[in-house]
Order: structure tokens, then C-alpha cells, then sequence
């Protein structure tokens, strides 16, 4: 799934506030608990991969974050988790976190 986030800061800025967010960012998009078990940048592209569950079921859920001059690209594959929750919800909720991060 693809989210974008539009912005009105530097691109250093919002890399960093990605960056050091990322735990609470995801930890709180969701209705499942994420532990980040990879993250790396490469110039303004995050890639992460984090541990996923929900009850008994796990799955790694993993992607990528595009910092832009103009907006955060959010990819996004969230396993069998996107069986559980449809992804307009997610779409909604990690849009919505990721905005109050910026503002």
C-alpha cells in the first residue's frame, strides 16, 4: 500500500524527525504491536523491516519511506496483517501519525 504525505519542511528535517520517530510511529499506526527490526537509510529512502503481531499471529511486515522536497512516500506491505486490517484504515491512520509528526 501506498500512502504520501505532503510537507512543508526541509528534506533534512523531515529525515530526521522520521528517524528518530520511527518506533513511535509505527508502534502507534496500528492495532498491532511492531518492533523495527532493520532500518537503513540510503540517502533520502528508508528501508525498514519489523516484527509484526497481533494474538498468536506474527508476520514480518516491511517497506519503504521516500522523503521528497514536497512529500513522505510511504510503501508499504503489511503481510497477513492486510487480511485483518482493510487497507483504508491503515492508510488513514499511518497518513494521520505521520502528518502530526510533521506539523
Amino acid at each position: 500500500m501506498r500512502i504520501i504525505v505532503p510537507h512543508h519542511r526541509t528534506r533534512a528535517e523531515v529525515i530526521q524527525t522520521i528517524d528518530q520517530s520511527l518506533d513511535e510511529l509505527l508502534q502507534q499506526s496500528l492495532p498491532v504491536k511492531l518492533v523495527v527490526q532493520q532500518r537503513t537509510w540510503q540517502g533520502s529512502t528508508l528501508t525498514f523491516n519489523v516484527a509484526a503481531k497481533m494474538g498468536f499471529l506474527s508476520s514480518p511486515v516491511k517497506g519503504t519511506i521516500e522523503v521528497t522536497d514536497t512529500d513522505v512516500i510511504i510503501d508499504v506491505d503489511l503481510g497477513i496483517f492486510q487480511s485483518f486490517v482493510p487497507a483504508e484504515k491503515a492508510q488513514e491512520l499511518i497518513g494521520t501519525r505521520v502528518r502530526g509528526l510533521l506539523n
